[in-house]
């Protein structure tokens, strides 16, 4: 039996992506009047997404007028998970479930997104900012910017020192590279410095912020940079 499966795994080349081209990615950005700042919060599964969402709410629920949507290929797990910890009321946590790779929802057909953000909206007619929440996915998963103004890309230690100089669009591109679970570097043999030194060198000017959320559970560096974001946003609308 044929081991190709169609996906190109035998190419004698590298096959560069370049996020900038706009064939990959087939949606305008959403227009701009009168709706929340959309945040994309994507990574590898087990990178710590979900936490990340999780004490984002904790910072800002009491801050922002805030809303989340999480995506899963088969569950509701995520949206589960965030109502359990009570971080925001249930009914402002909205679930997809993607049916395929999560990228295909956050990249390619973002219509379930945008149906529950616009669910959303219209059940909270003063809603500032929605966080989306990708299925765990690869290096190469980045949001539509018809569906997020900015992206968060999460990385974490325990994936290994080298996961920042593979690159991919998911490292390179992101509005900002979070490298989460510092506090495992030691069990796990990673370098955070080199870490570190890769992703900055990766990404040019473009912020990196390493963080635990055992050390510091509502990530206030990440907390700041979305409120940034959002008055950004905000004042170029």
């Amino acid at each position: 039996m044929s081991a190709d499966h169609g996906h190109g795994h035998g190419h004698a080349h590298p096959v560069n992506f370049d996020p900038t081209d706009a064939g990959h990615d087939p949606h305008v950005p959403a227009p701009d009047a009168r709706r929340a700042v959309r945040i994309g919060i994507g990574g590898p599964v087990g990178s710590g997404k979900t936490a990340l969402t999780a004490a984002l709410c904790r910072a800002l629920g009491g801050r922002v007028d805030l809303a989340v949507v999480t995506n899963d290929i088969y569950t509701t797990e995520d949206a589960d998970f965030l109502r359990r910890a009570g971080v925001l009321p249930t009914e402002r946590i909205e679930a997809v479930q993607t049916g395929a790779c999560p990228h295909t929802a956050i990249r390619d057909d973002i219509t379930a997104n945008l149906d529950a953000v616009e669910e959303l909206e219209q059940r909270f007619p003063g809603l500032e900012l929605v966080i989306i929440e990708s299925g765990g996915d690869n290096l190469t998963a980045v949001f539509s910017r018809g569906l997020a103004d900015a992206q968060v890309f999460v990385v974490d230690v325990a994936g290994g020192d080298k996961v920042p100089r593979k690159g991919g669009p998911g490292v390179t591109t992101a509005d900002l590279l979070v490298i989460n679970k510092t506090d495992l570097a030691p069990l796990v043999g990673a370098d955070l410095g080199v870490m570190t030194a890769d992703a900055h060198r990766m990404r040019g000017e473009l912020p990196v912020i390493a963080q635990s959320l055992v050390e510091t559970p509502d990530a206030p560096a990440v907390a700041e940079w979305v409120l940034g974001q959002l008055r950004t946003l905000a004042t170029v609308r």
